[in-house]
């Protein structure tokens, strides 16, 4: 090993920030990098440096050192900045993968993973690849997750970023186990990486670590909440800051980063495929937050609750493999606009799309394009209460994942599931599927419910399978006497209220996603001190007269009542001899339990009743909604009478500000009339 490269190596492990450790590691690097602008023929292939305590990937462009063998992240180096990550956290805190797990039954356990053995895979000029692995026995139950992981990095010539992916697996002779999370984290140097970028219309400066601290940060109603009141940027008092308000669905979550604006640098992470990603393609994961963190969420229990935690029981042979994604740097001249190197992060994530799946990962695990299958069709809709022939479906979602019950692929957390969006013509192309079973799955924006295609699909390698059309009959019973909202698994349509001046993130002032506010659910104790909500059919808007969640009513300083809506609506006829069906989508549920009663709000027992449902938090979470839920009520004519007539919505439960729904959309349909 050169004595440039063990300097470089002892200026990322030691950290101590001396004047003459960095600026040795700086001039080293610089001597050592190359034009951005890489042609293969003119720079430097990729090189791998191993020592006792830590290797060293480096292409000339950047340099990746790496813990050995515990395979943690302790610096990357790009564009003069001899250390991207924070150099005054802990080496371990730095870039890493990490999980929580627990026994069944257990206590939850965070664990940073560390490799035990340390190899290399592949190390040539174009492309190394390093593996840090850590293996299970039964000597380790208890202390460790029983899985055996190995943790892969590659770096290509040429590229501007390196790629980390990992394999897991479980055998059959080892203890079950629940795992809750798992992810890559990397911690930022909060000295240069203060502007953050989740979309176009997300991203801005971000207070600072330091800012969330007492004195300076107040806590809120739980503890990933503050209140800035006297952060380092005067800028920033009085805003609210919190992680969740920066989560998104898995098919928007492509590219998210920091920028460093002296010298323009941008740290990105760009995740080309959902395929490894649990809950499908509306699971909503965390991003980038104050920190400065980036995650890269491969499984976690948020927006869904317990029941997006995977149990596998002793004896249950399991191997996934997560990823791989990418860490990309890019860098602008001084006097160009720093913000140009998001616009350039995006061009950098279209090109990883379109590159997947990767040909160079080395692992037989990972499946390249030519082992994989595609399925192909068109989905339509079969609705005779809407037209007598079938109706396109533009704009569906369809899948293919694990067999199970329709919309069963919202809580498919073990396997692989992939997804695509049917054109305005309702043709749909699912390409790149790991062999295996899957079942179809779809649902429709405009349409309630969920399809699931009843053959079991094999897909094999090589394999292009063409489905042909697929119709879809969305739950229907009779006419549509009225409905609240529309049928998109989101509650956003509905009147979300400005937030309490206190409690304000000036980033969702006049935003297309307001509801990431916090504070909104005490919104409604003010807008209906005593009585609840009334919603007339005819006369309210449900963009401005139904409020975006059915919460509780605060009535004391800890101390809420359950709450009960009404819908009032005519009816000029009634059928006393059929039955009406009121559908109820739900875009999220929290502790909470739904009754409904018709014209009788007293009645000792209601008409129909949810019992406890939901553990999604998507109310504290600002999520606009967590797992989609329909429930179909038969209201015999009896209950109805010609004129007006009341349906009830009672959530009774109370323990806490953020238990209660999210509708998605409600329809009140007559009885069913002859074709």
């Amino acid at each position: 090993m050169t004595s440039k490269v063990r300097r470089i190596i002892d200026c990322f492990s030691d950290c101590c920030g001396c004047k003459t450790c960095k600026g040795n590691a700086r001039q080293d690097m610089l001597n050592m990098n190359q034009d951005t602008n890489c042609d293969p023929m003119l720079t430097q292939g990729v090189r791998l440096h191993i020592q006792d305590r830590y290797v060293v990937m480096d292409n000339g462009i950047i340099q990746v050192s790496l813990s050995k063998p515990g395979g943690i992240v302790t610096g990357i180096w790009y564009n003069g900045i001899d250390n991207l990550l924070e150099v005054q956290n802990k080496e371990t805190y730095r870039g890493y993968w990490d999980l929580h797990w627990n026994e069944i039954g257990g206590k939850g356990i965070f664990d940073v993973i560390q490799g035990t053995s340390f190899r290399v895979i592949v190390e040539n000029e174009e492309q190394v690849e390093i593996s840090f692995t850590r293996t299970w026995n039964h000597s380790l139950e208890g202390k460790f997750i029983p899985l055996n992981i190995d943790k892969r990095f590659i770096m290509l010539r040429c590229s501007s970023g390196f790629y980390s992916y990992a394999i897991y697996e479980h055998f059959r002779e080892w203890p079950g186990f629940e795992l809750g999370e798992t992810r890559i984290t990397f911690k930022l140097r909060k000295d240069k990486f203060q502007y953050m970028a989740v979309a176009d219309n997300r991203q801005r400066y971000m207070p600072f670590p330091d800012d969330r601290s007492n004195g300076r940060g107040v806590p809120l109603a739980y503890p990933e909440a503050v209140l800035i009141v006297n952060p380092l940027d005067q800028r920033l008092t009085g805003e609210v800051d919190d992680k969740y308000q920066y989560s998104c669905e898995n098919k928007d979550l492509r590219v998210h980063g920091w920028i460093c604006f002296d010298p323009p640098v941008g740290f990105w992470q760009i995740t080309p495929s959902d395929e490894f990603r649990s809950g499908g393609p509306l699971k909503q994961n965390l991003s980038s937050h104050v920190g400065p963190t980036t995650l890269a969420m491969f499984l976690s229990s948020h927006y869904a609750g317990k029941y997006m935690v995977p149990q596998f029981e002793a004896g249950e042979p399991w191997k996934k493999v997560f990823g791989p994604i990418f860490m990309y740097f890019n860098s602008a001249a001084y006097g160009n606009d720093p913000l140009l190197l998001w616009e350039d992060a995006k061009i950098k994530m279209m090109v990883e799309v379109q590159s997947w799946p990767y040909s160079f990962p080395a692992s037989e695990d990972f499946p390249k394009s030519e082992q994989r299958g595609n399925a192909n069709g068109r989905i339509l809709i079969q609705d005779r209460y809407i037209s007598n022939y079938c109706v396109i479906a533009s704009g569906a979602y369809v899948g293919l994942a694990p067999p199970g019950d329709a919309g069963s692929w919202q809580m498919e957390s073990k396997n692989y599931q992939f997804w695509t969006q049917a054109n305005e013509d309702g043709f749909f192309s699912i390409r790149n599927i790991r062999p295996g079973d899957y079942n179809l799955y779809a649902w429709v924006p405009g349409f309630i419910g969920d399809y699931r295609h009843e053959a079991v699909i094999t897909i094999i390698s090589g394999c292009n399978i063409e489905m042909g059309d697929v119709i879809y009959e969305p739950p229907r019973d009779g006419p549509t006497l009225w409905e609240i909202g529309i049928p998109d698994r989101s509650a956003a349509e509905f009147y979300i209220p400005d937030p309490d001046p206190k409690y304000i993130n000036r980033l969702f002032v006049n935003h297309s996603d307001r509801f990431r506010q916090y504070g909104l659910w005490e919104r409604y104790t003010e807008l209906y001190p005593e009585g609840d909500l009334v919603y007339k059919i005819g006369v309210s808007d449900y963009r401005k007269d139904w409020f975006f969640a059915q919460v509780v009513r605060k009535i004391g300083d800890n101390a809420y009542q359950g709450t009960t809506w009404q819908i009032k609506f005519e009816l000029d006829n009634v059928d006393r001899n059929g039955i009406y069906k009121l559908r109820v989508a739900l875009a999220s549920a929290t502790l909470a339990e739904l009754q409904v009663r018709v014209n009788d709000p007293n009645s000792n027992r209601p008409l129909f009743t949810t019992g406890l449902i939901g553990r999604d938090n998507a109310i504290a979470r600002h999520g606009i909604h967590g797992i989609y839920k329909l429930y179909n009520v038969d209201i015999p004519g009896t209950r109805f009478v010609k004129g007006e007539n009341t349906i009830f919505f009672k959530q009774p439960r109370c323990n806490s500000p953020f238990q209660g729904f999210m509708y998605d959309y409600i329809r009140l349909e007559g009885p069913s009339t002859p074709c």
